[in-house]
């Protein structure tokens, strides 16, 4: 009887586990035949995390949001059939939020990385971003990449442009701001910056750049970044939408119109 007792056991645990197996397995193919806005921050939008203090990708003018990736934003969740939301936010925070569900994506001029890619998905590139080494006006001892080693070096906190400066053996100091950079140069406490080349450029069109200089780096000192769409891991199936939604603005020549309107030139290709 024992004996008998036991074996019902057994054979009951047995069945419980094979149904939540069952309905494990269940449960994952569910999620991963879902629908891609099942899982969107707001329903019915698109949720995007951007700083909108970065012109031309993202600013506020006459208090308005615009830039390249603002317009860019717009035209991807129209082709998703969304609404575009965004959300701005500090750029010390925006990846952390991107983790917490605070948004669906980021559109802010982020390059794609190795330590990025362990942890989120990237869209397929909508910009191929140069650098730029800023220095002072009469630095002459700073003509290339190269020639960073050893030396102060501003760029913004967690940003890839930090990640050249110390490729190239600069000694990083973070900073927040594009403008706070450019002073720190200006006034000695830094040796130099490392930024987007459209950024300086942009910047150049309302700002005076007396005192400063800046060198493009070329491809045989770094290549051109690779801007994409940001993504959390579980979120493939709207990374796959957005990549769709991408491929159409290229062909359809809105890519290159935005990028003309905001950087002067194409910069969606290589």
């Amino acid at each position: 009887m024992v004996f008998s007792r036991i074996v019902k056991k057994v054979a009951l645990l047995a069945g419980v586990v094979l149904v939540g197996v069952t309905l494990a397995a269940c449960g994952s193919q569910s999620s991963q035949s879902g629908n891609y806005k099942d899982n969107l921050a707001q329903s019915g939008k698109l949720t995007i995390g951007l700083e909108g203090t970065y012109p031309p990708y993202s600013y506020r003018q006459n208090g308005k949001l615009t830039g390249f990736e603002v317009e860019l934003g717009k035209a991807i969740a129209q082709k998703l059939d969304l609404k575009a939301n965004f959300v701005p936010t500090k750029w010390d925070g925006l990846v952390a939020g991107l983790g917490s569900g605070k948004y669906d994506i980021i559109l802010n001029n982020m390059s794609q990385t190795p330590d990025r890619k362990k942890a989120y998905l990237f869209s397929t590139p909508y910009i191929y971003s140069k650098y730029a080494m800023i220095t002072r006006s009469d630095n002459k001892d700073i003509k290339t990449a190269k020639d960073i080693k050893g030396r102060n070096f501003v760029a913004s906190t967690g940003s890839d442009n930090g990640v050249v400066i110390k490729k190239f053996g600069g000694n990083l100091r973070p900073i927040e701001q594009f403008q706070t950079e450019l002073d720190q140069i200006r006034e000695g406490r830094a040796d130099g910056a490392m930024n987007a080349e459209s950024a300086i450029t942009t910047y150049a069109k309302d700002h005076s750049l007396k005192g400063l200089k800046y060198h493009v780096l070329t491809e045989n000192e770094q290549s051109a970044a690779k801007i994409s769409a940001l993504f959390n891991k579980q979120d493939g199936k709207l990374r796959d939408k957005v990549n769709d939604a991408l491929k159409q603005l290229k062909e359809n020549g809105t890519l290159k119109k935005l990028s003309v309107k905001y950087f002067g030139t194409d910069i969606t290709t290589k």
